[in-house]
């Protein structure tokens, strides 16, 4: 019979391509499983999930809004309606086991799997558990890390060094840098920067290329530049007068690409941004960003840095950090070799797959009983 999966999660590209990469990992290794993936209306996974041939319902739900207090006052309501309709799922879809990758829709749903007996599984991203996970970690029935020493956060017993899963196009990509040069249409013998801030965009990354662009095409670097939706436009118009050598996005879907074309990267330091740019292994300044959770990215990054895997600067400090910062990443040729190789020590290609023999070893356990 076929295992029959739920994964809930989302809210940003970092929650929903790893949630992504198990389900194709799930459907590989066993034929003909059962998924059904649970989002939060209005994100981004509503749009994404279904790109990727899945089946997806929208919890009318939202997080705790620090900036416009106001806004919190339907949160209590919103809770209680996404917890009934996260039991009312399961009823219906009736699950061997479920996984949860965080974002808004993890918390109900894994909640409601417990309170019902279904087995759970945590993914936990970052190095810093949210409360959230915790929480749900004292009756998972296993939790899946991307970093060592997890025991202060979650039972020892339940641990499962996993890594973070990586879509299968940068985890198995062999592209040269010719080839994503040309399918850039940049030139091959200039050095090639590529920004980053995530799925979402980045304001501080953002306002230091805008600030520093002229510099960098004068210096004769080109420059690929994921803006994300809100900043785009801007971006196009500051990128105009600099015709082929600079590349703006919204969104790169194709990432394999850019990162293939990059001599160096500035990133955020989410989770799954890490765990692709352990495996690109390419020079890397990581920011922060100083909001996340537990301030987790600070700390996803500071794994990498103390191993020399890579640099750091502080979100408020990125404006006057990046050129001398950028020396180092294109210029300084031993700090670059270290820096690809330690990053190298730190890439799991296979996450998405330890990850999905995992799940279902667990529904097999269930399903036995």
């Amino acid at each position: 019979m076929s295992a029959r999966i739920i994964i809930a999660g989302g809210g940003t590209g970092g929650h929903i391509f790893p949630a992504v990469a198990v389900g194709h990992a799930l459907q590989r290794l066993q034929p003909g499983t059962k998924l059904l993936f649970v989002g939060a209306k209005g994100r981004m996974e509503m749009e994404k999930v279904p790109q990727e041939g899945f089946q997806i319902i929208g919890l009318d739900i939202a997080g705790f809004n620090r900036s416009h207090l106001l806004k919190n006052i339907s949160l209590p309501y919103k809770l209680l309606k996404s917890q009934w309709a996260a039991h009312k799922i399961l009823h219906d879809f009736r699950p061997d086991a479920v996984l949860g990758v965080g974002g808004y829709a993890s918390f109900p749903v894994l909640r409601a799997a417990q309170a019902k007996g279904i087995p759970t599984i945590i993914q936990e991203q970052n190095s810093f558990a949210g409360k959230s996970n915790q929480l749900l970690g004292r009756r998972a029935t296993r939790i899946c890390v991307a970093y060592e020493n997890m025991e202060r956060f979650f039972p020892a017993g339940k641990i499962l060094l996993t890594g973070n899963p990586v879509r299968k196009t940068i985890a198995q990509s062999t592209l040269s840098r010719e080839t994503g040069q040309a399918w850039l249409g940049l030139n091959a013998q200039k050095q090639t920067l590529l920004f980053v801030g995530g799925s979402l965009g980045a304001r501080s990354i953002n306002q230091a290329v805008s600030a520093h662009l002229q510099e960098m095409v004068a210096m004769g670097i080109q420059v690929i530049w994921q803006t994300g939706r809100d900043y785009f436009e801007t971006a196009q118009a500051l990128a105009a007068p600099f015709g082929e050598a600079v590349k703006v996005f919204d969104f790169i879907r194709q990432m394999e690409y850019a990162y293939a074309a990059a001599d160096a990267i500035v990133s955020r330091a989410g989770a799954l941004a890490i765990a692709e740019l352990s495996i690109v292994a390419k020079p890397v300044l990581f920011v922060p960003y100083p909001f996340a959770a537990e301030d987790h990215q600070t700390s996803n990054a500071q794994a990498l840095v103390a191993h020399n895997a890579a640099l750091m600067t502080k979100d408020n400090d990125l404006m006057q950090d990046l050129m001398h910062k950028l020396h180092i990443l294109l210029q300084d040729h031993a700090a670059r070799e270290v820096m690809h190789q330690n990053l190298k020590s730190f890439a799991i290609a296979d996450a998405d797959e330890r990850i999905a023999r995992e799940i279902l070893s667990v529904t097999l356990k269930a399903t036995a009983r």
